[in-house]
């Protein structure tokens, strides 16, 4: 069972089960009428869980001492589990108290003390992805944005995996799914948590067997997709919805499948692990004269600078904070977030400006997750093919991506007919590629040792950036369009929001071309160096 594929099998259920806070539009109505909240409390208890979802600085700290152990006095003994153990813990908690407060098992709390529990509760989404994700790129370090792009998509479904199981159990009682979040995430954690384990390695096979993974994933979201366009024009009997759960367990259990097939194939094969070359990461069980081969050549290069290439030392979060890299990153999220997420936030208010019927807009609501899937995976995934077979820099993806989102934000504020269809998928695509991108640009130009740490850090982008474009500036000028009668109606609602937001997106674009031009010789020595290594091979 030590093995990276059944570590990758568990950190796939256990990321497709973790997603509670994408679900918080089914238990908010519970929780706002048992609590007597008007909406701008709601509102501000939803901040907090944005906040917690995002502000993942602690698990990844918590990684890092871990793995600091790990490699210092090779011990076995501290893992990923740690991390996963304290999410789980955070889970449960933040839930369960808000279950309690809602069905009257404890006094009614304060709003602060609310926003504690929701803050908490979201908050183990962050120890979750992070131990997965790390762990995913410390096994497969020759495809980081493929495996990437797997973790991050599967945690972008398990919102609609999660609903479905409140559908076909729960339907009538969302005070009871507030229960379920509490103890179903964690419930599968904890049974998981010990088989995901570190266990770097390189075989010939593995982009083939991630690649039955990204199927899993794709054909997950395809019937997904379809169940959700399926549940906004039929009404489903309870039977139906346990029909629709089945389907949804078998295609999760086919992970498990896949690492089957590798670890036979692996055992077949029994070829010796392959060292990654490309990683600058220090492993404690590398020969010296390796590691002084290996930090040889960067400054071979013509136009190489100490500034621009990251030290062969992995560095943690301050000295990252030191680097221009780490601001140009964090703005560059700032505007693709921010709009990204300020647009879906503000979904249901657009589509009523326009004109579009209730069921449109929940069909534009639910889809959104599998656009964020798709743009999750395929960032990952994509700039893995293109890194490899192209040279193309992760940095330049993340351009190409914020200059799309630049024109679905224009095509949403020019109010068309049909507006929404071709703007949303552009938006929700390309702000899921930037999860997909970021983490995996992290570990690359800062290493692996704190890369839990820095990608958290950087994801506080999202909460800064959605704050200021929903509250200053769409909420601001809604506001003002809609006068005395709080309720605004037509193209001028959000025409010159969704304008700002392109030029916000556009400036994205521009700052993650600066970062590519900066680490464009580091890219470079990483495909060189691949060909070397393939070429001794």
């Amino acid at each position: 069972m030590n093995n990276r594929w059944v570590s990758s099998a568990s950190s796939i259920w256990i990321q497709s089960t973790t997603g509670g806070s994408y679900a918080f539009s089914i238990y908010s109505p519970s929780l706002k009428s048992s609590q007597s909240y008007d909406q701008s409390t709601l509102d501000t208890i939803s901040v907090f869980k944005d906040i917690g979802a995002n502000a993942g600085v602690l698990s990844g700290l918590l990684l890092a001492a871990v793995l600091s152990r790990r490699r210092r006095q090779r011990c076995c003994f501290v893992g990923p589990w740690l991390v996963h153990a304290v999410g789980a813990a955070q889970c449960f908690l933040g839930y369960f108290f808000m279950w309690a407060a809602v069905v009257g098992l404890i006094s009614r709390p304060s709003v602060v003390v609310m926003c504690g529990f929701m803050f908490l509760a979201a908050h183990a989404q962050t120890f979750f992805n992070t131990a997965n994700v790390v762990t995913g790129v410390e096994n497969f370090r020759d495809y980081k944005g493929t495996i990437v792009g797997i973790m991050k998509g599967f945690l972008g479904l398990s919102g609609a995996i999660l609903i479905q199981i409140y559908q076909a159990f729960f339907k009538e009682s969302p005070s009871t799914f507030i229960l379920m979040l509490a103890l179903f995430p964690s419930l599968v954690t904890l049974s998981l948590m010990f088989l995901v384990r570190i266990c770097p390695g390189s075989k010939p096979d593995d982009k083939k067997y991630l690649n039955g993974f990204s199927i899993v994933a794709l054909v997950l979201a395809a019937y997904m997709m379809i169940i959700i366009i399926l549940e906004n024009i039929f009404v489903f009997p309870q039977w139906a919805h346990l029909v629709t759960l089945v389907g949804l367990l078998v295609v999760l259990s086919s992970p498990l499948k896949v690492s089957v097939e590798a670890i036979s194939k692996e055992k077949t094969l029994a070829l010796p692990t392959e060292r990654d070359p490309l990683v600058y990461g220090i492993d404690p069980n590398e020969p010296e004269q390796f590691l002084e081969d290996r930090n040889e050549g960067y400054d071979e290069l013509p136009g190489t600078s100490t500034d621009i290439l990251p030290v062969t030392e992995n560095m943690n979060l301050l000295e990252a904070m030191k680097s221009l890299n780490f601001w140009l990153l964090f703005i560059a999220m700032s505007c693709g977030m921010g709009s990204g997420l300020a647009t879906i936030n503000n979904m249901s208010q657009i589509g009523q400006s326009l004109g579009y019927d209730t069921v449109k807009i929940n069909t534009f609501v639910s889809l959104w997750s599998i656009w964020n899937f798709l743009g999750r995976f395929g960032g990952g995934y994509i700039s893995d093919i293109l890194l490899h077979r192209n040279g193309w820099a992760r940095p330049f993806l993340m351009a190409i991506t914020l200059a799309t989102m630049t024109a679905g934000h224009v095509i949403i504020g020019s109010g068309f007919y049909g507006n929404l269809y071709i703007g949303t998928i552009l938006v929700g695509i390309c702000y899921g590629a930037q999860w997909g991108l970021m983490p995996t640009i992290t570990s690359e130009i800062f290493g692996i040792l704190h890369m839990g740490t820095i990608f958290n850090t950087i994801a506080i982008a999202s909460p800064v950036g959605t704050y200021i474009l929903s509250v200053w500036v769409i909420g601001h000028i809604y506001d003002k369009e809609a006068g005395e009668g709080h309720s605004c109606y037509g193209v001028h609602c959000f025409k010159v929001s969704f304008f700002i937001l392109a030029f916000v997106s556009f400036l994205g674009f521009l700052v993650a071309l600066t970062l590519f031009f900066r680490t464009r010789v580091f890219y470079t020595t990483v495909v060189l160096k691949r060909l070397q290594h393939n070429l001794r091979s």
